[in-house]
């Protein structure tokens, strides 16, 4: 059973891409550090989910301004720069309906970021840049 909701994760990271801190961002994302080696690897040399990705934590790659989770692409449309925290917009796609989304994004540490949502239903989540 899937406790995270990717599509909101995706969007929130889409955001920091588009940022002045987007080189910080690129890597493989997730939200329990021990699933790192369960979940990502490296094909091409370009990150890419594991067969049963979805299985294990929640997870994103970012690449450039590329964000994928394994069911979900963002793409931003705009980033309004408050200090520490990026309030971003982004088009977010599951293959069936193209939704608007607005998030915010706080660095937490080196490999740490806080997205959170306010609405519809307010989240918050911690995610852990995976060493690859």
């Amino acid at each position: 059973m899937k406790t995270f909701n990717p599509l909101l994760s995706l969007t929130l990271l889409v955001t920091l891409s588009a940022s002045t801190q987007a080189a910080d961002l690129n890597g493989a994302w997730t939200i329990d550090a021990s699933a790192c080696g369960n979940m990502f690897t490296k094909e091409n040399n370009k990150l890419a989910f594991k067969k049963d990705a979805d299985l294990n934590a929640g997870g994103l790659i970012v690449q450039g301004r590329e964000i994928t989770g394994t069911m979900q692409k963002c793409t931003v449309k705009s980033i309004h720069d408050d200090g520490p925290d990026k309030r971003v917009i982004a088009s977010c796609s599951d293959g069936v309906a193209i939704s608007d989304i607005t998030f915010d994004v706080k660095f937490t540490g080196e490999n740490n970021i806080t997205l959170s949502s306010k609405g519809p239903v307010p989240m918050e989540m911690l995610y852990v840049r995976c060493p690859m």
